[in-house]
């Protein structure tokens, strides 16, 4: 069962993320009784994402500012501020932001890949490590632990997602 809930900038949960970046779960399956997870980007600089899939949720992506390109299978698409992508369950896909200072919200439903996002990134509100870096490995033991899978390394701007990944999705 859902229950209101309310907060307001600076008392979301905030993650450390690829390329530097900020995750706020804005949303998770606490707040929304399991139907929905939201989450807010702001990268400083480009950075993608590796090739992956979501068996369970489907995710949506509205880019606020900045800019990328997004893969979906053996689709590519350019994403601008007010764009938004639809990314379906069991479709791999793949982002690579291009410009400095992206915003973006993503919806994912139902709830539940903020588990992928808390642990292979950093809880912001912990002192972080010298050492610390969200890496390949990481991200591969999140998705493994929290039900995705990563199919393969991030995709070069000017290529597509390999057929064999696009093949070996559920």
């Amino acid at each position: 069962m859902s229950s209101p809930y309310v907060a307001q900038a600076g008392e979301h949960e905030q993650l450390e993320w690829i390329g530097g970046g900020i995750m706020e779960v804005l949303l998770n399956a606490k707040h929304t009784g399991g139907h929905l997870s939201m989450f807010r980007s702001t990268v400083p600089t480009p950075t993608a994402s590796p090739v992956h899939v979501h068996p369970h949720e489907d995710e949506i992506f509205v880019m606020l500012s900045g800019g990328g390109l997004v893969w979906i299978g053996d689709r590519r698409f350019e994403l601008h501020a007010g764009g938004v992508a639809f990314l379906p369950r069991n479709v791999p896909h793949a982002y690579r932001f291009s410009s400095d200072n992206v915003d973006m919200l993503a919806v994912a439903t139902p709830s539940g890949m903020e588990g992928f996002f808390r642990d292979a990134g950093w809880n912001r509100s912990r002192p972080k490590p010298a050492d610390w870096a969200v890496t390949p490995e990481a991200l591969g033991r999140a998705a493994a632990a929290n039900g995705q899978i990563v199919l393969g390394p991030p995709v070069a701007a000017d290529e597509m997602i390999p057929a064999h990944l696009l093949e070996a999705s559920p």
